[in-house]
């Protein structure tokens, strides 16, 4: 039998759906990282905030006729016995040798570097992460007003203004306690408190005596309204002498 050839089967006559082989992954290269990394660099190298910052120029420097043009160095006078180069040593010529120096160079410069002050770096700050550095000393960021002779002093003029309010509050209180003299409470005495107190009596009894004339019969409505009024006077007159009677001690507003 053929190798090659299936054998015979049955089965194989049963028709039979094709698979399809799966794909192979995909190739990824292993340095996309990196050149991904690079390209961002390059990118955020080029931002910044703003137009670039440079020196505005002086309008006393302005362009001048022939500025531009390039200056020849003075003339010299040319001398031909002035040799160019140094003459070449001669054979009898033999250099200094076997000269050295004892000073230990490692030692020297290790104690310069551990003695000597390290040096600050210079103050910048940065808008955002990827911006460009800035100065901080001509920024405004620096408090120099604080270096300044009046600073923390109150100024004149906020002073003048508290005097001027001082003085305006203490002639409002002075109004005041004069309001508060003027009106104040005067007691009254016995003798006038007893006088006071016969008054309203008295009073009482010739509204109960004209109250005890009215007619048996209140058939009109101005007999009515009479007969209220009086009513009520001798109701507010009980009420006076009952206040008076039952404090001894009385105070009244001096309106004088």
């Amino acid at each position: 039998m053929d190798p090659t050839c299936p054998s015979e089967c049955i089965y194989n006559l049963i028709p039979s759906d094709l698979k399809e082989p799966p794909q192979p992954p995909r190739y990824i290269s292993i340095f996309k990282a990196t050149v991904k990394d690079d390209m961002q660099k390059a990118k955020t190298a080029m931002k910044t905030m703003g137009p670039a910052k440079v020196e505005v120029p002086s309008p006393k420097d302005f362009l001048k006729k022939h500025s531009k043009e390039k200056t020849l160095p003075p003339k010299k006078k040319f001398d031909r016995n002035v040799p160019k180069k140094p003459a070449v040593p001669l054979r009898t010529d033999h250099p200094v040798m076997g000269i050295q120096s004892e000073k230990n160079f490692i030692n020297t410069n290790a104690a310069d570097v551990i003695m000597g002050v390290a040096k600050k770096p210079k103050p910048i700050y940065v808008d955002k992460r990827t911006g460009d550095k800035h100065d901080v000393e001509p920024s405004g960021l620096v408090p120099k007003y604080i270096n300044k002779k009046d600073y923390g002093v109150t100024p004149e003029y906020i002073c003048k203004r508290n005097e001027e309010i001082k003085k305006a509050q203490e002639e409002y209180d002075r109004y005041i306690q004069e309001n508060l003299k003027k009106a104040a409470m005067k007691r009254l005495s016995n003798e006038e408190r007893e006088a006071v107190l016969q008054g309203l009596k008295k009073n009482w009894e010739e509204v109960h005596k004209e109250f005890q004339s009215l007619s048996v019969f209140i058939d009109s409505i101005p007999k009515k309204i009479r007969k209220q009024r009086l009513e009520e006077e001798m109701k507010q007159l009980e009420h006076d002498i009952g206040v008076i009677e039952k404090h001894k001690i009385i105070y009244i507003a001096n309106n004088a």
